[in-house]
């Protein structure tokens, strides 16, 4: 049977305080980097990345993050192993999990990443679903942080889809306590079984414009995800008003940040002097899903007996 252990599959499996404290100690750790202090607490110690879609800030900040704790990063693709081959993931998740400390999962449906961490011993990590990006909110929450402060009583403003980074922006409404504006299109409105957990702290206001007045920070992403690419034409056109512009800075805060959480389609989702201009904020955004994931890792390994 799989021992009792603590895993991160949504912002929803961390309380407020917890997340508060991870946010606090990513902070720290980013210090502690930069001022030259190592703090190799995972030596010997083995985290599993399993991608089922591909990456790259993902890896690279897993993989650099294990590096720095002092301990290893396997990258697993479906060609490299026999979930590839159609081994259930329950075995898979057996098997690994007695080989390596940690696991990390990048997939599709938010319910093989369930079904795995049911039957781990180790930790779990949500590192992509179609339903959620967790981590992504982690970096998202510690930038605005260090840049502006507390987050708790602020506006933020998602323009876009109703998909997986919306939905953990909803979730994070909830859980850090500042309120949610959503500008998506008719028909790319969140999941409903998603947003009824969260329905108390956002609002969805149509126009993009509208939902950009007095906002304390302005998110996007783009509008084709992966396994959407089909979509493509029909989503330029949904879409086509939901460009974040200069016009939609103007009516937001003077002092508000732009976010994005990459990869980003200049002139598409974004004009290239939002995202470049001096209220963008994103390139310390990528920058701290290092981080924030090594805070993440510690937090787990701590919570699980590992250290």
């Amino acid at each position: 049977m799989p021992n009792s252990c603590r895993h991160f599959l949504s912002l929803l499996d961390l309380s407020p305080a917890e997340l508060s404290q991870l946010i606090t100690r990513a902070i720290e750790l980013k210090a502690q980097w930069k001022a030259g202090h190592s703090h190799t607490i995972l030596s010997n110690r083995t985290l599993g990345m399993i991608f089922e879609k591909s990456s790259t800030r993902t890896r690279v900040s897993f993989e650099t993050g294990m590096t720095q704790f002092g301990g290893h990063a396997i990258f697993l693709s479906p060609r490299d192993t026999q979930l590839g081959r159609g081994e259930p993931i329950e075995d898979s998740a057996r098997v690994l999990s007695r080989m390596v400390d940690l696991i990390m999962i990048r997939t599709f449906e938010q319910s093989k990443i369930e079904a795995f961490a049911e039957n781990s011993r180790v930790p779990v990590i949500n590192a992509l679903t179609n339903e959620y990006h967790p981590c992504q909110l982690l970096a998202d929450v510690q930038t605005y942080i260090e840049h502006k402060g507390s987050i708790q009583g602020k506006t933020v403003t998602w323009i876009g889809d109703g998909n997986n980074m919306c939905h953990s922006y909803m979730n994070a409404a909830k859980q850090f306590d500042f309120k949610l504006v959503i500008a998506c299109p008719e028909g790319y409105d969140p999941e409903p079984s998603i947003a009824e957990k969260t329905k108390d702290h956002f609002e969805i206001i149509r126009d993009p414009i509208e939902a950009s007045r007095g906002a304390d920070l302005i998110t996007t992403d783009v509008w084709t995800s992966m396994g959407q690419e089909e979509e493509q034409q029909k989503r330029l056109k949904a879409f086509a008003l939901h460009k974040v512009s200069q016009a939609h800075m103007q009516v937001a805060k003077k002092d508000a940040v732009f976010m994005h959480c990459l990869p980003a389609h200049r002139g598409e989702e974004v004009d290239a002097d939002v995202i470049d201009g001096n209220q963008s904020i994103v390139w310390d955004q990528a920058e701290n899903r290092l981080h924030a994931q090594k805070a993440l890792i510690e937090f787990l390994a701590r919570n699980s007996g590992i250290l």
